[in-house]
């Protein structure tokens, strides 16, 4: 039974190759790859043509696969711009989306925060990222070629508990319509928590 990620997925991408841009893969940081293109995405390789999106070779009909589809057809021409790093908050339009955001993108990090220091240098490499100073660690991910979430971590110290703040790379928006740009964000931390619990 076909799922309503599958349609959205195959309604977003066939209507992409009906109307190919033929810059397509510098609007993605994509390349070509047999009849579609290949990009990483969420630390992994990402593939897709006119009706499926896959992810290390298996078809994926999940939200991931769903984002892969909306960032192929919302790619503008811009090159990706960093700073000033912005928090989902400073969106227009972000405010119904600010208790799902904290929840599925920042706190549910908290728990790991020792982990996920212990395994920053894998979470920054299959990400191509690179760590920064902010906090006590931060690590600037890309999970997507031109959307980069910088997450700032603090650890637990005497007077407050550890947290997490997720950041976008400045122009986001220009690549991802802003409930995919939330979901950019609960994937990526997802990931990352999978990476620190295997």
């Amino acid at each position: 039974m076909t799922t309503t990620y599958e349609k959205l997925i195959t309604k977003n991408l066939s209507g992409l190759f009906d109307k190919l841009p033929p810059d397509l893969e510098t609007r993605l940081g994509a390349s070509r790859s047999g009849g579609g293109f290949s990009l990483q995405a969420f630390g992994e390789t990402a593939w897709f043509d006119h009706e499926q999106v896959t992810f290390s070779g298996q078809k994926d009909v999940d939200p991931k696969g769903l984002l892969v589809s909306l960032y192929a057809t919302h790619a503008g021409l811009e090159n990706i711009q960093i700073e000033p790093l912005k928090a989902f908050k400073d969106f227009p339009g972000s405010m119904p989306y600010h208790g799902a955001f904290s929840a599925n993108s920042e706190r549910v990090l908290i728990p790991h925060v020792n982990k996920i220091q212990e395994k920053q240098g894998v979470i920054i490499s299959a990400f191509d990222g690179e760590a920064i100073k902010s906090g006590d660690f931060s690590m600037l991910l890309y999970p997507f070629p031109k959307i980069a979430v910088c997450t700032i971590f603090y650890l637990e110290d005497e007077d407050f508990p550890p947290s997490a703040t997720c950041l976008f790379s400045s122009n986001a928006l220009d690549f991802m319509p802003l409930d995919g740009l939330a979901d950019v964000a609960e994937y990526t931390s997802r990931k990352i928590i999978r990476m620190v619990s295997e």
